[in-house]
């Protein structure tokens, strides 16, 4: 029978290796994202902008499960680099809509080998890969 306090060992939390392999996948972006003079975050909304191109900052903090306090600053730089733009929505000025500029749609074409690099050094096959994306987004939805 184990003790009581073995609930609270990290190695008996979901949570901590989440927490950790989230960390080095971000560090292992890094040097390719310095290359294009984006973040992480800065990276994975202009993904959605490149998927989307207009949108409310409302609708793609959804996307990226960010609230507005986290991604009002990113917006901020991306528009000063040049690769979104944001402006009160004129039916109803409460909501800001933002958009994807001609500059912004370029960068995708440099984004290009982001996601091959990533493959190349995460070491799943494709069948984990798949099964690990299935069940990561399993706990996003907590169904």
């Amino acid at each position: 029978m184990g003790d009581k306090y073995d609930i609270l060992k990290l190695e008996n939390q979901v949570c901590f290796p989440l927490y950790a392999c989230s960390k080095e996948v971000v560090r292992k972006y890094k040097p390719m994202l310095d290359a294009l003079d984006l973040t992480y975050t800065q990276y994975i909304t202009m993904m959605v902008m490149w998927e989307h191109e207009k949108m409310s900052v409302k609708q793609l903090g959804e996307k990226l499960y960010l609230d507005s306090g986290t991604l009002t600053p990113v917006l901020k730089t991306l528009e000063k680099k040049g690769y979104v733009t944001r402006k009160r929505d004129s039916k109803d000025e409460r909501q800001v809509n933002v958009s994807v500029t001609n500059e912004g749609m370029a960068l995708r074409e440099e984004a290009l080998e982001v996601p091959v690099k990533m493959g190349q050094c995460i070491n799943l096959s494709p069948e984990e890969g798949k099964q690990l994306y299935q069940l990561l987004y399993k706990l996003l939805r907590n169904d």
